[in-house]
């Protein structure tokens, strides 16, 4: 994000226009949701509010937040429309903090908060870093010299720095911070009262990560305990592969449940995964790879690549179709290899540097005949078309290996990594 290492005061955001990446109008920015996480650590800046032009709140990860300026918010990915609501733990900086009287450490008398800056540390997460503070007013009379204004770290507002965090609350702080797997192994030892308030304070992508890392038994078990609403927004977040991996393994009314509260085209993908045999290149593939039309350039393609919500292994490989270029495409034309494109100059067509001697996976492929494929060809991701050849997805080389490696690996490798 361009303002890496650079302060924003979080008052001066209220009301910016955001927009998508391609500049279309998607409401304005109402609040900014940050979670206090105990002594020594800044509280940690979740994601904004969003407030549609139809005056519905809704909720935007700070990883889906682009950049930031002046004039407005640029946010990228698919948004959830679904009504925002605060998770326990969780903060608002405008409605909770400003205007609130405070007393900073060291001082004798009160100040009021008159804004909060936040600011990307050196692995891109936000953080709070500085409280701007004023003294009280008096009456019902405002001046508008903010010459008393004075700037002072998270640590001077006891607010923001609980001095001693119980264990409980200091173990979901820790959650916040780590990966995907470690946060699955720390669930996979919970009891399930702890488990249960857990997953109620994680944010729905964090909670989404860590199910994928879960054995199958315990995805279907924590589903189980959200509510539909909430099982819905969490399934929404995970890769659709994974997503009707766990529905599959539902009872039917449940799963039909939360495919109907899911939103239609998140749904849709899922359903489209089901119709075909869990052990199949149809049953493994992400229906979201890459895919170029054939005048699109090495430059358009590396942009893509650098999506840092691709997997390594998906941004392996593009894949180049005639339109339309969302699965299913046009006719599938070929794939062109990461080094290719690195290789050519920027405005090289991807239509000239399509391997030619790559084969498609058909989507009723067994998984024996996908892991001869991968094994021969030595590649991390394949296509996959149907009989009129258009692109319906891809399948990775960790997807081949979940289906072959024994169905309770996952619950080894935690038991193994706990002991």
């Amino acid at each position: 994000m361009s303002t890496t290492g650079t302060s924003v005061f979080i008052a001066r955001l209220h009301n910016l226009p955001i927009v998508d990446s391609s500049g279309d109008s998607l409401g304005n920015l109402g609040d900014i949701v940050v979670h206090v996480r105990g002594a020594a650590r800044p509280p940690r800046v979740k994601g904004i509010v969003m407030e549609l032009f139809a005056r519905r709140r809704v909720y935007v990860p700070m990883e889906r937040v682009y950049s930031i300026d002046i004039s407005q918010l640029v946010v990228s990915g698919m948004l959830n429309a679904r009504r925002f609501h605060r998770r326990e733990g969780e903060s608002l900086v405008l409605e909770d903090f400003i205007d609130r009287r405070v007393i900073a450490r060291g001082a004798t008398e009160p100040s009021q908060i008159y804004d909060v800056s936040m600011i990307a540390n050196r692995t891109g997460e936000w953080e709070v870093n500085q409280v701007a503070i004023e003294p009280v007013h008096k009456g019902l009379s405002f001046s508008n010299n903010r010459s008393a204004v004075t700037i002072v770290s998270w640590l001077d507002i006891p607010e923001l720095s609980p001095a001693a965090p119980d264990a409980e609350d200091e173990q979901l702080s820790d959650l916040l911070d780590m990966k995907p797997a470690d946060v699955a192994r720390e669930l996979h030892d919970m009891t399930e009262p702890r488990r249960l308030e857990v997953v109620q304070a994680l944010d729905d992508q964090r909670l989404a990560d860590a199910i994928e890392e879960l054995p199958e038994d315990e995805q279907v078990a924590l589903i189980s305990i959200l509510d539909p609403e909430r099982a819905a927004d969490v399934l929404e977040e995970m890769d659709p592969d994974d997503a009707a991996d766990l529905i599959a393994d539902l009872p039917g009314d449940t799963a039909e449940v939360l495919l109907t509260r899911m939103r239609p085209e998140d749904a849709q993908d899922v359903r489209d995964l089901l119709a075909y045999g869990e052990n199949t290149a149809g049953g493994m593939m992400t229906p979201e790879p890459i895919i170029l039309a054939p005048d699109a350039t090495a430059a358009d393609a590396l942009a893509l690549v650098r999506d840092e919500r691709i997997p390594p292994a998906l941004a392996a490989m593009v894949f180049v179709c005639r339109q339309p270029v969302e699965a299913p495409t046009g006719k599938f034309l070929g794939g062109v290899h990461l080094q290719r494109l690195l290789r050519e100059p920027p405005s090289q067509l991807v239509s000239g540097m399509i391997d030619p001697e790559m084969e498609p996976l058909t989507a009723d492929a067994p998984l024996a005949e996908v892991s001869r494929y991968f094994a021969t060809y030595d590649m991390v991701v394949a296509p996959v078309v149907d009989a009129a050849s258009r692109l319906l997805g891809a399948v990775t080389v960790d997807d081949v290996l979940d289906h072959m490696l024994p169905a309770d690996w996952r619950g080894l490798q935690l038991d193994h990594e706990s002991s």
